[in-house]
């Protein structure tokens, strides 16, 4: 790779590492070949991800909006050009060049960036499902190519499992979501629950909470399950990576049940037995598919 390039894949790789450690851990179960690219996509997601919520924290949603229209402008006619001066939209670029992934993806994905600057909560699910078909499921639709794949039905397991990440990530943070004025448990399902926005903004564990939680993890299950089965579509030395990111991310519920559902009091986070667990075993599997 020429220096900048190269330069860029290292700068992904460096935001992958430093905020999505479990992201990154199940990279490293990947073929030494495929890592810089899935950093690339992790990178290209995070940084975006930053303007709107860290880099111009100090901005008003007006000045964030243009901060985020300005580079994803830039790096969507990049990604038209074939060429970039990023220093995260070189890698970007060269990723999406090299294994044919549709721009619609990244569209989407800014689209879902630059609603969280002025949408605060979703009434039902297929509202939501909106920001994160963006947020999430092209993300998973994103790396299928990388990862390799032997039937299309891979890339509907891609967008549910996604989606069932995602979902996990809005039960665990609810308080912190709150933190920035925003709620993204579907209204209308919380409601059946007899939950309203007020009643998350007391920050006070109720059983109608805990009820609508098991509402939203039940989901987040069956979607785990459902992708489960594409996941075998994938090349063989893939499925480690997936199938470990898949139980640690999905398993965030797992440690929402742990702490007796208090996302107020406590932050659901997998422990290092668990992870370490699940490496182990992930990583001998992936030993074995490239010796076959």
């Amino acid at each position: 790779m020429e220096t900048l390039l190269a330069q860029s894949y290292e700068e992904c790789k460096r935001l992958n590492s430093l905020h999505g450690k479990t992201y990154y851990l199940a990279t490293l179960l990947l073929p030494k070949n495929k890592r810089p690219y899935v950093h690339a996509l992790y990178g290209f997601a995070r940084y975006a991800d930053e303007i709107v919520d860290d880099l111009a924290s100090t901005l008003s949603p007006e000045e964030k909006a243009d901060v985020l229209r300005t580079w994803s402008s830039g790096v969507l006619a990049d990604l038209k050009a074939g060429t970039s001066t990023d220093h995260i939209g070189r890698a970007l670029v060269d990723t999406a060049k090299k294994f044919d992934i549709p721009h619609q993806h990244f569209v989407d994905f800014l689209h879902s960036m630059e609603m969280d600057l002025t949408v605060t909560e979703y009434r039902t699910y297929d509202d939501l499902l909106e920001y994160v078909y963006g947020s999430a499921a092209v993300i998973g639709l994103e790396m299928v190519p990388i990862l390799g794949y032997s039937n299309e039905a891979a890339f509907d397991a891609a967008k549910k499992l996604g989606i069932a990440f995602q979902l996990a990530n809005f039960i665990r943070d609810v308080s912190e979501d709150l933190d920035r004025g925003r709620v993204y448990l579907p209204l209308d399902e919380l409601a059946q629950s007899g939950v309203d926005r007020a009643m998350l903004e007391r920050r006070v564990l109720t059983p109608q909470i805990i009820e609508a939680l098991k509402f939203q993890i039940a989901r987040v299950r069956s979607l785990q399950r459902e992708a489960d089965a594409g996941i075998g579509y994938l090349d063989k030395e893939s499925r480690p990576c997936i199938r470990a990111a898949s139980e640690l991310y999905c398993g965030i519920v797992d440690e929402v049940e742990a702490i007796g559902y208090d996302i107020f009091e406590k932050r659901a986070k997998t422990s290092t037995a668990r992870r370490a667990r699940v490496a182990g075993l992930a990583y001998i599997q992936a030993l074995a598919a490239r010796i076959r």
